[in-house]
């Protein structure tokens, strides 16, 4: 199962409380307070994990709780530190309060980590409040509480390309043939339920490309049509956009008016979609009406970058492949030199 939003309670430990004693030695009446601090209660903190894929850990076990920090004990020894909780995310995890929408933070590097909650600070013993008019204090201060609140975690892959077509379109085929990823492939629509995560491996090159399939779009994603546009997500923070038609027109469609209806979901989602860079796949080029079909496509959309491809044939992956390293490793060098980071 794939889970890549859910909503958690984060709650940090309590601080320990202070302890009020006194020394009591043979030949030592009045030793005076030795009363030790209470502990500082555990934080909840976020770690990002490069291991980790989804959030399925965070629908399973919504409450997320730290230790509360050790009490103060007699003979000036303070409590022990509350364990923190730890909660491992996977890179891309947005987080926002739950109930204001409030954006809090993102995790986007391995075992980068924010602190969600603090704990409660711990409260002093009856050592820190005598003086020269008070030599026997008998005050102590408790431990302060914890923080707490209610967070939504949303994930946003980090891909280097993002994968984006309609139902039936080849999108998993592809993926299959270029990258490790195994999605399901069938010919009905709707076929890929989750984002697919897959890498492109150039062995002459020693370089490897993400890839992120997500579920195809169809006319109306915008009105929650089909499976809606609640996984483009997953391609917003993509350097290059992939999209890829059936050039063929398979049951009649129009592939220059899937490629006009692809290119309006991406706008009504999110208007900057359309400014990243973009290279479009031409597959099903082994169909008979294949040639004339792209033939038109390119006299209707002559700036469109074609790649003619073929799942079934494997005509045209090679050059495709070459090209989506050759455009990233540009985009990337392109990313070095601007010091501002999009999320």
């Amino acid at each position: 199962m794939f889970i890549d939003e859910t909503t958690i309670k984060a709650r940090a430990g309590d601080g320990g409380k202070g302890c009020v004693s006194f020394r009591r030695e043979k030949y030592e009446p009045w030793g005076g307070p030795n009363g030790g601090d209470g502990a500082k209660g555990g934080d909840v903190i976020l770690r990002g994990d490069d291991d980790t894929n989804n959030l399925i850990d965070f629908k399973y076990k919504p409450h997320w709780t730290g230790e509360r920090g050790g009490h103060g004990l007699g003979k000036d020894c303070n409590g022990h530190e509350g364990k923190p909780a730890i909660l491992r995310v996977p890179l891309g995890t947005v987080v926002y309060r739950l109930e204001t929408g409030e954006f809090v933070t993102e995790i986007l590097e391995d075992h980068q980590e924010f602190v969600l909650c603090k704990g409660g600070k711990g409260g002093f013993g009856n050592t820190h409040f005598k003086s020269s008019i008070n030599r026997a204090p008998r005050e102590a201060q408790p431990g302060l509480p914890g923080e707490a609140g209610n967070y939504r975690l949303e994930l946003k892959s980090i891909a280097d390309i993002g994968l984006v077509g309609f139902p039936n379109a080849g999108k998993s085929s592809l993926t299959n043939l270029i990258t490790n990823a195994r999605p399901k492939t069938a010919a009905y629509p709707f076929t890929t339920l989750h984002p697919q995560i897959g890498i492109i491996e150039y062995a002459k090159e020693y370089e490897r490309l993400i890839m992120a399939d997500v579920p195809g779009l169809i006319a109306g994603a915008s009105e929650n049509k089909g499976l809606g546009h609640r996984f483009l997500r997953h391609i917003e923070r993509c350097a290059l956009l992939l999209l890829i038609v059936d050039i063929n027109g398979t049951d009649a469609r129009d592939p220059r008016e899937d490629y006009q209806h692809l290119l309006r979901e991406l706008e009504l989602y999110n208007p900057e979609l359309l400014d990243k860079p973009r290279l479009l796949a031409a597959n099903k080029m082994d169909e008979p009406a294949a040639k004339a079909n792209l033939a038109k496509f390119k006299k209707r959309y002559p700036k469109a970058e074609i790649f003619p491809i073929s799942c079934l044939t494997e005509v045209g992956l090679a050059p495709l492949k070459k090209e989506l390293l050759k455009r990233v490793k540009r985009l990337r060098r392109a990313e070095k030199k601007s010091p501002a980071r999009k999320s």
